[in-house]
């Protein structure tokens, strides 16, 4: 086709630029210095021995999500491995502390055909999972001329990608052609994908309903619980920027009805720590900044800044409500996954920018499981609503529960799509575990 071989070309003759966005990357913190050479498809890891499962994932979200499907991958066939990438320092370091046994970590490849083939060739995966919302054409052109049997799982596609894409319909179809099956999130996304040209769509649902509760260490859990005690808590999760402040401000307006509240704030990138305390205080707050040092918070500290890596199922679970964040943020929002906190007993409220996510937090609104507020002047008053009435907290939390753990058949639906794509790759078909 035209359009991918003008890609290729651009591709293939474009390594000082790049380079230079790597570069402006490295200076801004969003690439590893240390593991820069993944970006060219070199790593110091040899290839394990047997059957090898790549998965790629976008984000934290995905990854967290396909950690189920890794899991049972490595449960029903104990000699294969797991090869995991992504693009993103966050999920890396997320993925870094939970990957089982058999499975390692690597970063995508730059599209650039010299370093997707030196990638493939080393790797060799006899089976790829791809979780991606972004379609990188020398990746998925190369993934198919080696006839490695593949899926898109948990696919979606914006109005505004659908577009884009309609634009150059060829160049679509033959990226998409990669893929043996493609799973999408919902009835508008497979319309889409079909009509690009892709083959054996179907829906099965966002596959983040199908992940487990996040997890947590008892002893820090119960280090922290000795350390709140009695004291009114909430939790402002995953924020961005702009969010930071909504929760000081909420603090403030509660501080009257609650003198001895907690406001919990988890950061999506504990590395704007610097940032966030900045914005914190012209509010003249106390705050203790949790750090890698555990540190727990004091009687009296009013913010509790907890920048930390892989602890939210920590925070969800120490707390009865929580706001879950990028839907107030600067941005332009998308949400993050309203799922986690309802999984494990906390309120979920939100604001209204939550685009990314809405086959997710639309059901769930729906239902009664989370609460949209219009603005973050509404925040406080839901806050104080359910910090003085423990029955109406408790029957609120119950609903959202009832609703996080009633999609188990996702997992299934997934499962059972994906089974002529392990067929093809001579593999024994995935079983849901009970």
């Amino acid at each position: 086709m035209p359009l991918l071989w003008l890609y290729k070309r651009t591709m293939t003759f474009g390594k000082p630029v790049i380079m230079g966005f790597l570069n402006q990357r490295l200076k801004k913190g969003k690439e590893d210095p240390e593991r820069l050479r993944e970006r060219f498809g070199t790593t110091s890891h040899n290839r394990p021995d047997g059957t090898l499962l790549w998965v790629h994932v976008a984000s934290v979200g995905e990854a967290q999500s396909m950690l189920t499907l890794v899991h049972l991958f490595l449960n029903q066939n104990p000699s294969a491995s797991v090869l995991l990438t992504s693009i993103t320092r966050t999920s890396a370091e997320f993925l870094g502390s939970r990957l089982p046994p058999r499975a390692l970590h690597q970063y995508l490849p730059v599209d650039r055909p010299k370093w997707v083939r030196r990638f493939l060739d080393h790797w060799k995966p006899d089976l790829v999972l791809w979780a991606e919302s972004e379609l990188w054409p020398m990746i998925l052109s190369e993934i198919g001329r080696r006839n490695i049997p593949a899926a898109l799982v948990n696919a979606r596609l914006s109005d505004k990608s659908f577009k884009n894409w309609s634009r150059i319909k060829p160049h679509a179809e033959e990226i998409l052609s990669a893929f043996i099956v493609i799973l999408t999130q919902s009835d508008k996304d497979k319309v889409f994908y079909t009509k690009l040209g892709a083959r054996s769509v179907e829906t099965t649902g966002n596959i983040k309903f199908a992940s487990p509760p996040l997890p947590y260490n008892p002893d820090d859990f119960n280090i922290l619980k000795m350390a709140i005690s009695s004291r009114p808590v909430w939790i402002y999760a995953s924020t961005h920027a702009g969010e930071e402040e909504i929760a000081a401000e909420t603090h403030i307006a509660l501080q009257a009805d609650f003198p001895d509240l907690l406001t919990i704030i988890v950061p999506r990138h504990p590395e704007r720590s610097a940032q966030i305390i900045q914005a914190i205080e012209q509010y003249q707050l106390q705050i203790t900044c949790r750090s890698p040092q555990k540190i727990p918070p004091q009687t009296d500290t009013q913010i509790y800044l907890a920048n930390t890596l892989g602890e939210l199922g920590l925070f969800y679970r120490l707390s009865p409500v929580s706001c879950v964040g990028r839907s107030f943020s600067k941005d332009g929002g998308g949400g993050h996954n309203p799922l986690e906190p309802a999984q494990l007993g906390s309120i979920v409220l939100h604001g209204q920018n939550i685009h990314n996510l809405k086959d997710i937090y639309g059901p769930m609104d729906e239902a009664g499981a989370a609460i949209s507020l219009k603005s973050p002047s509404e925040l406080a008053s839901a806050l104080r609503i359910f910090l003085q009435d423990e029955e109406l907290l408790k029957a609120q939390a119950e609903k959202g529960y009832a609703f996080a753990n009633g999609q188990s058949r996702i997992l299934s639906d997934v499962i059972k799509e994906l089974e002529p794509v392990f067929l093809l790759a001579h593999l024994p078909v995935l079983k849901a575990e009970s």
